[in-house]
């Protein structure tokens, strides 16, 4: 089977491409600096090229607050570049799968978003993965939606990385404690991922690591895994502004996955200690 990966060199990426390597699949992969999404006929021209089996759609616009000024290039990508691939890999008859994110939410209440539910975004860079969702629904048949949060992985930055270094300086940090999601570990996600593009299994499913938290509790486990001694202060949204709207409840049911026979992820906090482990090995 030939899978190609689009964003191989973000962070959920470059572990899709690396674990469908492991697992003998032949990986195609490519970045932004090989091929420019949002140009239809070198995407047309590159697919007919490379004829995949399978395309793996990792690569997004993702800077959420950056999306609230360049709503133009961030539409582009997501919704555009989307277009662009699910109708060449209609052409050459590829299975779909695109990434998709908890901010297709409104973010409101406390219980976890169903598959099923009606979506609302608050935010531009919600509005367009959500119409890279509905282009995939109009091109094609075989596909799969499969929305992540709070993903961190080897290859980029993200959020425990940024407390780790932030703890190299600080004894004491504020973090929000009122916007409640799972972390997910891009490793254990790209396991599934493969996973589950070998079967016809089509459908939108919720993929992240198991139980939930708020950012102020993520901290404190990273924290007290890593041996650090830093107080953390849970804060409200409030109280740290941002550009664009972060949803207070990006909780989401993975009842799809079991139901279409996937083993759901371990939980978040196994997920953080191999990670840990991890980036001890890469320093060592």
């Amino acid at each position: 089977m030939k899978i190609l990966v689009t964003g191989y060199t973000g962070q959920l990426g470059y572990d899709v491409f690396h674990y469908g390597l492991q697992q003998g699949l032949q990986m195609v992969g490519v970045g932004s600096k090989d091929l420019d999404i949002t140009r239809r006929e070198d995407v047309s021209q590159y697919l007919n090229e490379v004829k995949p089996n399978a395309i793996i759609h990792c690569a997004a616009f993702t800077a959420v607050d950056k999306a609230e000024d360049e709503k133009d290039i961030c539409r582009s990508v997501n919704v555009d570049g989307t277009r662009n691939l699910a109708e060449a890999a209609q052409d050459i008859n590829a299975k779909f799968m695109y990434i998709s994110t908890d901010y297709v939410f409104s973010g409101e209440g406390q219980t976890p978003f169903k598959e099923t539910e009606e979506p609302g975004p608050v935010g531009h860079y919600g509005k367009t993965k959500l119409e890279g969702e509905e282009v995939l629904k109009q091109l094609l048949n075989n596909w799969f939606i499969v929305r992540i949060s709070w993903v961190f992985g080897i290859n980029g930055n993200n959020f425990i990385k940024t407390m780790l270094r932030l703890a190299e300086t600080r004894d004491e940090l504020n973090v929000v404690g009122d916007q409640f999601g799972s972390p997910t570990y891009t490793f254990d996600l790209a396991k599934l991922l493969i996973d589950m593009i070998k079967t016809d299994n089509y459908g939108i499913y919720h993929a992240s690591n198991d139980g939930f938290c708020s950012w102020a509790e993520f901290s404190k486990e990273i924290f007290r895994q890593a041996n650090l001694s830093i107080k953390v202060n849970s804060i409200s949204t409030e109280e740290y502004p941002t550009r664009a709207v972060r949803p207070k409840n990006s909780r989401m049911s993975k009842q799809k996955l079991i139901e279409n026979g996937f083993s759901p992820l371990p939980s978040w906090q196994d997920a953080v200690t191999r990670y840990l482990n991890q980036l001890t090995q890469e320093v060592e």
